[in-house]
């Protein structure tokens, strides 16, 4: 876990590593509740046994959209702001999802920080003009399926992070 201070010392990192998680195993019951929370119930993700017999991967695969929706969680293992008291999902750049992340296989998380810039839409206010209540950070995440030299997916996600 990398700690940053503040939001002027995360901004200072821009262009960097923020680093990497531990490899996490996905279990078809993660996949089935994110079917059931989604409704996306097609067989190559709910069926394994179907799955095995059809499939090129010969066995059920995560969702794409799951594998994204793990950012949050994954990012939190690897960094935090101390004096950041919210973060907001504001979007992303681009996605693509590269490669099958298979039931049973682990993942893990790899983040650079492509550039952080001050967000003047926030309503908090400072008494020193010259700090930044909030940032806009574009963070570069890579999804790796343990063993595999193509990553599961590539996202560069914004996130809106606002101090106390």
């Amino acid at each position: 876990m990398r700690l940053f201070a503040n939001l002027a010392e995360f901004s200072a990192h821009a262009g960097q590593s923020l680093g990497e998680t531990e490899y996490m195993t996905i279990t078809q019951d993660m996949v089935d509740q994110f079917a059931q929370a989604t409704g996306d119930q097609q067989w190559i993700h709910t069926d394994p046994e179907r799955a095995a017999r059809e499939s090129p991967y010969k066995t059920s695969i995560a969702h794409g959209f799951l594998t994204l929706s793990l950012a949050p969680k994954l990012m939190a293992e690897i960094y935090r702001v101390e004096s950041v008291k919210m973060g907001i999902n504001y979007g992303a750049n681009k996605i693509r999802f590269t490669n099958a992340v298979p039931v049973g296989s682990r993942l893990r998380m790899k983040a650079w920080l492509h550039h952080a810039e001050p967000d003047q839409r926030s309503t908090q206010t400072n008494s020193d003009p010259g700090e930044v209540p909030a940032v806009r950070a574009i963070v570069e995440c890579v999804f790796e399926v343990e063993g595999e030299h193509k990553p599961a997916c590539v996202a560069e996600l914004i996130t809106l992070l606002i101090e106390q």
